[in-house]
């Protein structure tokens, strides 16, 4: 009934109960216990992130392993909180990655989130970094967009990672640039966008801020050439490395399918619950955390 309530409204689990046991409970009792398992859920995540918070952790070299590779992907979206207003949830992705020189594929993804700033998000990230033994994994991923508080948290808590500029977002950059460029001319935006995606692909960024400097567009050239380093996309293809956060995008679509319904309106507390217990499922751990907290 708990983990049904981390998938659909209360109103529908009501009636999914009702027709797969011939029980009626009413969707505010739903309500009552999806509550009571959701604060005991925070009050254990909040007990581990303690335990494991960057202050305590300390390097254990025997777990230390060369060719484990991860990848930890960032995004967010918005969200409705009842006398708050529309609030970001920040979301933190870890998973597996194939070896080098194998076709890509990315497993065992873990999720966190966190409706908040970055100081109450950091925790929380490193929390699932050490869950899911990142720190100790010889190869390690980044894949977020632009934003400067994603990179310095990067540097901050992977500072050996590779990082790397999300590729579908690089594009979108590229894009408005495009229309920079050729305001008046729709076609030539198009063949310039398409010229300058190979740039892109193949890591000559350099051509792109060239361009865009010598036609007084200065703005759109930083972006290039702040994450230069962050854009050889060719190469990482070759390493095995993902270039796109498509996972952890996903992971938004699921966590706003549950929290941004038609008519649902969260309070703090009741938002906070829900995402632990949309987490859990999310991650496929939602049983032994029941365990945990019963």
């Amino acid at each position: 009934m708990v983990w049904l309530s981390g998938l659909l409204p209360y109103a529908q689990v009501e009636q999914v109960f009702e027709r797969l046991t011939g029980q009626l409970i009413p969707d505010a009792s739903i309500w009552v216990e999806a509550q009571r398992v959701g604060e005991r859920l925070c009050e254990q995540m909040a007990q581990q992130r303690q335990q494991v918070s960057i202050e305590r952790t300390r390097w254990e070299h025997h777990r230390y392993d060369a060719y484990a590779r991860k990848s930890v992907a960032f995004a967010g979206g918005m969200i409705h909180v009842r006398h708050e207003g529309w609030k970001e949830l920040k979301i933190g992705v870890v998973s597996d990655l194939t070896a080098r020189g194998q076709p890509l594929r990315q497993q065992n993804s873990l999720y966190t989130a966190v409706v908040g700033d970055v100081a109450a998000f950091r925790p929380a990230l490193w929390g699932l970094a050490v869950q899911s033994a990142l720190p100790y994994a010889g190869d390690v991923a980044v894949i977020a967009d632009g934003a400067a508080w994603i990179w310095r948290l990067a540097a901050d808590l992977f500072p050996c990672s590779v990082q790397i500029v999300d590729w579908y977002h690089a594009r979108q950059h590229l894009a408005q640039a495009a229309v920079a460029r050729y305001p008046n001319d729709e076609k030539q935006a198009r063949t310039w966008y398409e010229q300058m995606s190979e740039h892109l692909f193949m890591g000559r960024i350099w051509c792109i801020v060239a361009d865009l400097q010598q036609h007084d567009l200065a703005d759109h050239a930083a972006y290039f050439h702040t994450h230069q380093r962050r854009m050889q996309y060719h190469e990482w293809r070759g390493d095995s490395y993902p270039i796109g956060s498509g996972n952890v995008e996903s992971g938004v679509k699921q966590f706003k399918q549950r929290l941004t319904g038609p008519g649902m309106h969260w309070s703090r507390p009741g938002v906070e619950r829900m995402i632990e217990l949309r987490t859990a499922i999310l991650s496929r751990q939602f049983d032994l955390l029941w365990q945990a907290v019963a």
